[in-house]
């Protein structure tokens, strides 16, 4: 009898290591052979946004290093949600990628979860967000601004993308921590809000660098603080919120490449490398730093951290303000 159970035991093993043993080698593979078509970025803003610039430029050279064209998808849409839901349901097998922002605190059902349903690739850079003005509005300080909404909030309109973006939980958090009654003005996106920003038809806005640093150089905005941890390279006249006398608001979004959860290993590895070779150039640094990003070199395990950590941190800030219902 034992002598069964032991045969029985040693075939099941048997076939454990072989069912093993060919899906490494079909993992491998299919790693050796990526990519052979093109690969979809999406980027789940839209066009002609801060996240969408840093996409195209990303796309453009992870394609000439892969050998293979990378196409960005723009799928816009509640706040980031559709777009990152329909990469979560892709297949995974490398040719549908995400352009992740961080640091977004999700509704209560999105239809997936961020440390469960995606493949970290690696993070591309940490990106503030800056409290910015129409040059008519008559503060120039984030103090200025405060006494302002302070003295007539309600008339102060406040420009950010919908929940759940990093920027309208920015601006939640401000307006409890101020004590003021500021109006909330949501835009499909932050290049809506750029333009209406410059045309005055909302007179402040918590919004990212890329797609209003032009405007800001030229005179066309007024950058009054940054959501960073120190200056940045891109506005360094610009103090921090710190600096400004409003401690304890942080306001960082993090872009990084993720992928569908069950991604081939050596397929992450692979676009890993690439993205820490592309990162890490001169001219990658440059674009970043120019369009108001800090560049960040990760492995996916880091990245993976930054994802939890973040995610933590924004959801137990919307609990406070009690905003888990938006």
């Amino acid at each position: 009898m034992a002598r069964v159970l032991l045969a029985a035991q040693l075939r099941r093993t048997t076939l454990i290591l072989t069912i093993l043993l060919a899906t490494l080698q079909s993992s491998v593979a299919t790693a050796a052979e990526y990519p052979s078509r093109v690969v979809s970025l999406v980027v789940a803003f839209p066009a002609g946004g801060g996240v969408d610039t840093v996409g195209r430029a990303i796309a453009q050279k992870l394609g000439e290093a892969l050998g293979q064209q990378v196409i960005v998808v723009n799928r816009p849409g509640a706040g980031s949600v559709i777009g990152t839901r329909d990469v979560a349901r892709a297949q995974p097998d490398g040719y549908t990628l995400l352009l992740l922002v961080t640091g977004a605190a999700l509704p209560a059902n999105p239809g997936y979860d961020l440390e469960r349903d995606f493949a970290p690739i690696g993070l591309i850079a940490s990106v503030p967000i800056v409290i910015m003005s129409n040059p008519s509005l008559p503060a120039k300080s984030l103090a200025e601004v405060i006494a302002l909404a302070r003295k007539d909030g309600e008339k102060l309109t406040v420009g950010t993308p919908p929940a759940p973006t990093l920027n309208y939980f920015g601006a939640e958090q401000f307006k409890a921590m101020t004590g003021t009654r500021i109006t909330i003005v949501t835009y499909k996106g932050t290049g809506p809000l750029t333009n209406d920003l410059v045309g005055g038809h909302v007179m402040l806005a918590f919004n990212t660098l890329p797609p209003a640093i032009g405007n800001i150089q030229s005179g066309a905005l007024r950058a009054i603080a940054v959501g960073s941890p120190s200056r940045m390279a891109a506005i360094p006249d610009v103090p921090t919120i710190a600096e400004a006398g409003l401690q304890g608001l942080e306001i960082v979004q993090y872009y990084g490449l993720v992928a569908p959860a069950g991604t081939p290993q050596p397929i992450i590895e692979r676009l890993n490398q690439e993205l820490r070779r592309i990162v890490g150039s001169e001219e990658m640094k440059q674009r970043l730093l120019d369009a108001g990003g800090d560049p960040i070199v990760s492995t996916p395990a880091e990245y993976r951290q930054n994802i939890h950590r973040e995610e933590s941190k924004w959801q137990a800030v919307i609990k406070k303000l009690g905003l888990v219902n938006y």
